[in-house]
């Protein structure tokens, strides 16, 4: 059946649900909302779970702050055994019979602080001669993927069930794969492992006290269509600006607002000049955020003009 689109503007911070990809949660959300323009920031596999930013209209601008933002995830590695995707979906290409103790495990985290050198997981969507990894490794393919530097800020044991299984939080940079993680603790333990469990606590400021469920958008929207244009709790919608609230702000008027819609740049205040070089701001005028702006000597220049009104 088809829908009428309609325009939405803002973030819904989904809590994905296991079994189904990213790409299918946001059409899903993105159906029931009747949104005309949506994107999520951050795939997560379908067997992880967790938070999932979705944005639509106008927040679709700010996506790639989103992306590139910090993230904590949870997630279980089963020793003993390695998978050919590194988690639970493929079939295992190595065993060990050896169990580390939690001494051993607390005493490796160190090791993976820090700026880290990791080789992303064959079953990963980066392009190799323009195809994705995954497609090359599940038509059989030998996947070589280059080591790749990312940050972790810190990584911590926080449960161990038995022998076989240990559960971990750690807080990373973009470009992190927790299942390479696993995959390298466990070898530098002196066995093999695989996650069992993944789940996503954080994406940049969105953590799962804002977060909402697939049932819940879906009871939101055909109950209360009011608290569509509201904030949770009792709402959906999260405003554009929430995803860029670690932007400095600076303060236009509404000329200067007018003109950085427009496309031209404006002058910023004297502390402008003095700052970082090529600093990005968040320009807010009393109506509500502008644009994002480059700081370019005396000007300050827009790179992303949002249109709210």
């Amino acid at each position: 059946m088809k829908r009428g689109k309609r325009i939405v503007n803002g973030w819904v911070v989904l809590d994905k649900p296991l079994g189904i990809t990213s790409t299918q949660a946001l059409g899903k959300v993105r159906w029931s909302l009747a949104a005309a323009k949506g994107g999520h920031g951050g795939t997560l596999d379908p067997l992880a779970t967790g938070i999932l930013p979705l944005a639509f209209g106008e927040a679709t601008k700010a996506l790639p702050y989103i992306v590139d933002a910090s993230k904590t995830y949870r997630f279980t590695i089963r020793f003993g055994l390695e998978t050919t995707t590194l988690d639970a979906e493929g079939p295992v290409t190595a065993t060990s019979d050896h169990r580390p103790d939690s001494a051993a495990i607390e005493a490796a985290l160190p090791a993976f602080h820090g700026t880290i050198a990791q080789v992303p997981p064959a079953f990963s969507a980066i392009k190799v001669d323009g195809e994705r990894a995954y497609d090359l490794a599940r038509a059989g393919e030998a996947v070589e993927l280059a080591a790749r530097p990312v940050e972790i800020h810190a990584f911590r044991l926080v449960g161990r069930d038995d022998a076989d299984h240990a559960t971990f939080e750690v807080d990373c940079g973009k470009g992190t794969y927790v299942r390479s993680l696993a995959r390298d603790l466990s070898r530098m333990l002196g066995t093999v492992g695989h996650v069992t469990m993944l789940r996503r606590l954080r994406v940049g400021p969105f953590g799962l006290d804002r977060a909402v469920t697939l049932d819940r958008v879906q009871n939101l929207v055909e109950n209360s269509p009011d608290l569509l244009h509201t904030s949770p709790p009792d709402g959906l919608l999260l405003p554009v600006v929430t995803a860029l609230d670690d932007i400095p702000a600076l303060a236009v008027t509404a000329g200067d607002a007018r003109a950085l819609k427009d496309g031209r740049a404006i002058n910023g205040p004297g502390t402008v000049q003095n700052s970082v070089p090529d600093l990005v701001v968040r320009l807010m005028a009393p109506a509500g955020l502008v644009a994002l702006g480059r700081v370019d000597g005396p000007l300050i220049r827009p790179v992303r003009v949002f249109h709210l009104d």
